[in-house]
């Protein structure tokens, strides 16, 4: 029996946004390794159909505000937190105000309500695990989003801060950083989604695949696409010449129309 099997058997799950795509994929994946599961997802009717299919508890809501619910839903207790519940917000540096307010809000405050609720008991337990849905764009940046990137550099930053601060005290985090996933989300990209995500794009259940690799492996980075990892050194090793190539990239979806 492989370690990330022991360690989510009989452990009480909460996945946000688990409607379909992702979400749905990860909660499917727990209730196989025999977690008992929280389906949560804005849409009600969304929420009740995965966890009917897969016999888990359906709480619908918005995910700042359902932790207490989902908690009481297992009993009184969250082992592990998936925050995968995410805006896609397409626009640039001038989209409207509202749109910049929403992505902060689910991209990266609702991670930090969570936490606010959960952290208490994990830290008196010594045990607990967050799993936060950050996306490639939180990486590497994506062209055509500017309120989506930079929220999901902010939910890559709160999860580092997370690991960094209280894994000494039993906290585990992991920042799962797909690039382009077969899901609803990939369709709403359009054609900067059609251009930099659809090439190499994967499934959702490759995604699940790739977080219980990471559990096995403690891992705190879940690249799904391997290739994000060389983007992410080059990125790093020379941040100028990075920035020229995905550039050129922009210059490539400006002549296309957009």
């Amino acid at each position: 029996m492989s370690t990330a099997t022991t360690t989510v058997q009989g452990a009480g799950v909460v996945v946000t946004g688990a409607g379909g795509g992702i979400g749905a994929a990860l909660a499917r994946r727990f209730v196989a390794e025999g977690a008992r599961v929280v389906v949560n997802d804005i849409d009600p009717g969304r929420t009740k159909a995965v966890a009917d299919e897969i016999g888990a508890t359906a709480v619908p809501g918005d995910a700042s505000a359902i932790v207490a619910d989902a908690r009481d839903a297992l009993g009184g207790s969250v082992d592990i937190y998936c925050a995968n519940a995410g805006l896609a917000s397409p626009g640039d540096a001038f989209a409207d105000e509202g749109v910049w307010a929403a992505a902060w809000d689910v991209n990266v405050m609702a991670h930090v309500r969570a936490v606010r609720t959960l952290l208490p008991d994990w830290l008196e337990r010594g045990s607990g695990r967050f799993v936060s849905t950050v996306s490639a764009a939180g990486l590497l940046t994506m062209i055509g989003a500017a309120p989506y990137s930079v929220t999901k550099h902010g939910a890559l930053a709160f999860a580092e801060w997370l690991s960094l601060t209280y894994r000494h005290r039993g906290l585990k985090v992991h920042a799962i950083c797909p690039q382009g996933v077969r899901t609803d989300m990939l369709k709403a990209a359009g054609s900067a989604g059609e251009l930099v995500l659809t090439p190499g794009a994967i499934e959702p259940e490759d995604v699940a695949d790739a977080l219980f690799d990471g559990i096995e492996a403690d891992r705190f980075l879940i690249l799904p696409h391997p290739d994000v990892a060389a983007y992410y050194q080059a990125r790093a090793a020379d941040t100028g010449r990075w920035l020229a190539g995905m550039n050129h990239i922009q210059q490539k979806w400006e002549d296309t129309g957009k």
